[in-house]
């Protein structure tokens, strides 16, 4: 049996098991690309019928993590929507990346189509507000960060973390591209910007080994000057924002 086809089956047989109503699944993740490891949780988005409920659930089956992304078919559409929203579209790529493991009536391939579409517009743009906020939250943590004496690891490491976030947030917004967390940020970043998210993570890894923060200070400032630069005097903000 090939490697991926363990977790594939195991997770048709949670589908099946647990959800005989299914009118659609995908397994996404490692699992689906034939990576996974003994540890590795399955990532399955079934689609069901109108009758039940939009959920997110976690379970365990079969000694393995399930992370199931349960989406009746009317509530497809405005669960991508959400999902473009927040500029990470999780689920959006498990439909386009996934392994199908059974589409009886052809409703996962036209659900497929619509997050494959979504995917293809792109995230939405940040709002003004969100840019400005954004600089000058890079700019607060960036300034911090170059300021923390390499004898104040834990504020040093704690601040290389948020500077790397934030400054991963704007660059692949500069290129209308979909961010990440997690593992998927660095996957994320390379694919937007392969230069410039290298050098940021280079910086994140020169703090995390030698205690050096001038690299990631230096990466930080170049997305910054792709937005008009650092933001210190002169930001304002609304209270109830």
């Amino acid at each position: 049996m090939k490697e991926q086809e363990i977790p594939a089956a195991q997770a048709l047989r949670l589908v099946t098991t647990r959800f005989p109503h299914a009118l659609g699944a995908i397994l996404g993740g490692s699992a689906a690309q034939g990576r996974a490891t003994p540890r590795s949780d399955l990532d399955v988005a079934v689609l069901l019928p109108d009758s039940d409920t939009s959920r997110r659930e976690v379970i365990r089956h079969e000694g393995r993590l399930a992370e199931l992304f349960l989406n009746t078919l009317a509530d497809v559409p405005e669960f991508f929507e959400w999902d473009s929203a927040r500029r990470r579209g999780t689920v959006l790529f498990l439909y386009d990346q996934g392994l199908p493991l059974m589409d009886p009536h052809g409703h996962l391939s036209r659900t497929r189509e619509q997050a494959r579409a979504v995917l293809a517009a792109g995230p939405p743009p940040l709002t003004p507000t969100e840019r400005e906020r954004a600089r000058y939250g890079l700019t607060c943590y960036m300034d911090d960060l170059a300021d923390t004496p390499p004898t104040h690891r834990y504020e040093q490491l704690a601040l290389a973390d948020f500077t790397l976030r934030e400054a991963a947030h704007l660059l692949t917004a500069y290129h209308h591209a979909w961010t990440g967390i997690g593992k998927w940020l660095p996957r994320r970043l390379l694919s937007a910007d392969p230069t410039r998210g290298k050098a940021l993570l280079d910086g994140h890894r020169a703090v995390a080994e030698h205690a050096d923060p001038a690299p990631l200070a230096a990466a930080a400032g170049e997305v910054l000057d792709l937005l008009g630069g650092p933001l210190r005097e002169g930001y304002a903000q609304p209270w109830r924002t």
